[in-house]
């Protein structure tokens, strides 16, 4: 007569990504996940490093929802990135790599390197919170700094890169689409 409205546990648990959606999500977005990750750490060998490393990590994670899985692996990179590069302490003598060893061939690549030629800290700032719409309070959690620092970071960011900050004048704006990270 009654029906329990209980979800059966065993389906529940088969609601969690699995191998093949890691690697689903990885294959699908490898070239905007590495971009993503040249990014933030300016280094071609530190970028690769932090790909490999969210790959690993997202073979070993058994909590992730598989719908999520795509937002988890990007977050990831970005949290991997920050552990490489430690964007908020004061160590600037960070070697920087053009996007491209020869001479840039697209605007893609001028605003690529034009953000690497950030301060780590303003670039982490600016490809959380513009490029990839992170929130103040995101920004500043991950980051391990105050939301004050963060917007800040974002204001002289965004007047050190003029040419960039012109797309997204009202917010309601896809920020950089031409820059191929967002999706």
């Amino acid at each position: 007569m009654f029906r329990s409205t209980k979800p059966n546990v065993a389906n529940f648990r088969a609601e969690y990504a699995k191998h093949a959606d890691f690697c689903d999500a990885l294959n699908n977005d490898t070239e905007p996940l590495y971009r993503l990750a040249f990014l933030l750490t300016a280094n071609h060998r530190e970028s690769e490093q932090c790909f490999v490393s969210t790959v690993e990590q997202a073979f070993d994670e058994q909590t992730v929802f598989k719908e999520w899985a795509g937002s988890w692996i990007k977050r990831r990179l970005i949290k991997t990135a920050i552990e490489i590069v430690s964007p908020a302490s004061s160590r600037n003598c960070q070697k920087r790599d053009f996007w491209a060893a020869a001479q840039h061939d697209t605007q893609r690549e001028c605003e690529i390197d034009a953000v690497t030629k950030l301060d780590p800290f303003e670039r982490f700032v600016f490809v959380m919170s513009i490029l990839e719409r992170y929130s103040n309070w995101d920004c500043a959690l991950l980051l391990g700094c105050s939301m004050n620092r963060v917007t800040h970071a974002r204001m002289s960011a965004l007047r050190r890169l003029p040419g960039l900050a012109a797309p997204f004048p009202r917010g309601d704006r896809h920020p950089l689409r031409r820059l191929g990270v967002s999706a």
